[in-house]
């Protein structure tokens, strides 16, 4: 599986993902998360990289997870119930989404970055 960036154009640390990808020179694909959310195989493989941390997944500062009441929802979610959701709406994930098949990356800190990609 080639390296796989779900992000938002619109997010600065998404672009700010994107340059340290490129200034690394690490070949990857770009998908716009609002678009088209990673798939639930993808969502799943991602929870496994979490620890199954399901919390991990979301984007808990989005607007959407505040209108969703997703904070008080969460608890009570079954993982596949989440992945449903989440598989259907990208702004409620934590972007930048990053998967491969060794790795799987939420959000952009770049000393976590640099240990797993290079």
């Amino acid at each position: 599986m080639p390296l796989k960036i779900y992000q938002y154009p619109k997010c600065s640390t998404c672009r700010n993902a994107l340059k340290f990808l490129e200034a690394n020179n690490i070949a990857y694909t770009s998908i716009d998360i609002t678009e088209k959310p990673p798939t639930k195989a993808e969502l799943k493989q991602m929870l496994k990289f979490q620890k199954s941390e399901l919390r991990k997944l979301f984007n808990t500062s989005g607007v959407q997870y505040r209108e969703l009441k997703m904070k008080d929802k969460l608890p009570t979610m079954t993982d596949a119930e989440a992945i449903d959701l989440l598989s259907q709406n990208g702004k409620l994930i934590k972007r930048p989404f990053l998967l491969s098949k060794s790795t799987g990356l939420l959000g952009f800190k770049e000393d976590a970055w640099q240990e797993s990609l290079l």
